[in-house]
């Protein structure tokens, strides 16, 4: 591009990232006349016809659905709050009574200990954020500020820790994995030095869906007085029910000693609204340091406890509403449901030849990759695709990956149907495919 040239940038549709474009396509005006609704929302659900059905199974990542009963609580209890601002906690205290409810259901459902509380966030990246920030603020107080402090992860953990230490100003070193895909905790704390203000582990990790040693990492953690904190944003309302049913799940809540936070996603295996999660503390003092406060303008005092201001008062409610409807028993059915459909799925796969189960896999990912030279994965993926499916790729193995949920106990045969076609296709035709490693 020469000096001076100007470029229009335009949304690059098949990857969602700005690029430069010689064209700008027409840009959307606001009309002078309004349009009826009955218009609007022909075209809503016109929209909607090159979307994934998910309703159906054929998404194995962004919804977690389990049926339309389940799904009227929380969209019918979010429209009930649907205008309401969480953040004006005076103004509506029935936000505020509601998230205490979340939150404490949260801390007695991940055994926290007396004193601890915490904070009703957007997701799983805000979360992580928040324990990062608070982390910082803790650091801060016994390090000299000039000193920048650094984060020791294992390189399975979440991209939201590298996301929230960009923006914090923070260092992150990511430590290795052993053979059976787990964080290596000798590594791990042998990364550990005067700059580490915090290491993190995950319950269970996204990539292979397997838990970290949690146990020794909280023993690495006291011994050198730093941070722990435990990303349960996948498995977290998922594990504590998984166990109960009989699988074998590892500890990873407040009871591990050593845990100083926790994050976990309501709108995952907690089945509520988009927008929810929790992130929790050990004590009142250290969740205090996540807090942020202004007081020089001319408004008056502004001061938050997370990082968005504004927050929609409806996944809230959501999630409150679903807690209550669904409860123990409600979870431990849909835990039973997730777990079935993934045994169903492993036995499926294994059965057909030139596939093979990545293992481990401690909750509801599964990933399988090719066996066979003459059945190449990523073809796997494309005919996969072309027969409806949105299917996941993972990188390290080349492998497709899938996050179950319990919409997917009634596609699993169907899946297996296809899968198998799909194999036969790519060896009786030498097919080969590309690799596309796009997390989201």
């Amino acid at each position: 591009m020469q000096d001076g040239q100007d470029v229009d940038i335009g949304w690059c549709e098949d990857i969602g990232l700005q690029t430069g474009m010689s064209v700008l396509p027409t840009r959307p005006r606001i009309g002078e006349d309004g349009r009826c609704w009955e218009d609007i929302c022909r075209d809503l659900i016109a929209f909607k016809t090159s979307d994934h059905d998910w309703r159906g199974g054929k998404v194995p990542i962004y919804v977690y659905y389990d049926s339309e009963e389940l799904l009227g609580v929380s969209r019918d209890a979010y429209n009930l709050y649907f205008s309401e601002n969480a953040l004006g906690r005076r103004a509506f205290p029935s936000i505020v009574r509601m998230e205490s409810d979340v939150i404490g259901m949260a801390l007695s459902l991940f055994k926290a200990p007396e004193g601890a509380v915490g904070s009703f966030t957007s997701g799983g990246t805000e979360s992580i954020f928040l324990a990062l920030k608070a982390a910082r603020d803790h650091f801060r107080v016994s390090h000299p500020r000039e000193q920048r402090p650094r984060i020791v992860i294992p390189r399975t953990a979440h991209p939201a820790f590298d996301k929230a230490a960009h923006y914090l100003d923070c260092d992150v070193v990511r430590t290795k994995t052993t053979t059976d895909l787990r964080a290596d905790a000798d590594d791990l704390a042998a990364a550990i030095d005067t700059r580490t203000m915090l290491i993190a582990g995950s319950a269970p990790c996204y990539p292979y869906g397997v838990f970290d040693p949690i146990a020794k990492f909280g023993q690495i953690a006291t011994s050198h007085g730093v941070w722990f904190h435990v990303d349960a944003c996948l498995g977290g309302f998922l594990a504590p029910f998984a166990r109960e049913e009989g699988y074998c799940v590892p500890e990873f809540e407040f009871s591990v000693p050593g845990v100083t936070s926790l994050s976990a996603d309501l709108h995952k295996h907690g089945f509520c609204a988009k927008g929810a999660s929790v992130v929790l503390y050990g004590s009142r003092a250290l969740h205090a340091r996540q807090r942020f406060h202004f007081d020089n303008w001319p408004r008056g005092t502004y001061s938050t406890e997370t990082f968005l201001g504004s927050r929609p008062g409806g996944a809230v409610a959501s999630a409150w509403a679903v807690l209550q409807f669904l409860g123990r028993i409600g979870f431990r059915r849909l835990a039973r449901k997730t777990m079935g459909a993934k045994d169903r799925l492993v036995t499926g796969i294994e059965e057909i030849s030139g596939l093979e189960v990545v293992r481990p896999s401690d909750l509801s990912i599964v990933l399988y990759k090719s066996s066979d030279k003459a059945v190449e994965i990523n073809a796997v993926a494309e005919s996969m695709r072309e027969k409806g499916w949105f299917v996941g790729r993972s990188r390290e193995p080349d492998a497709i990956h899938l996050a179950l949920n319990p919409v997917h106990t009634r596609m699993i045969d169907e899946y297996v149907m296809d899968l198998k076609g799909a194999v036969d296709n790519v060896r009786s035709s030498g097919r080969l495919g590309e690799h596309d490693d796009h997390t989201y």
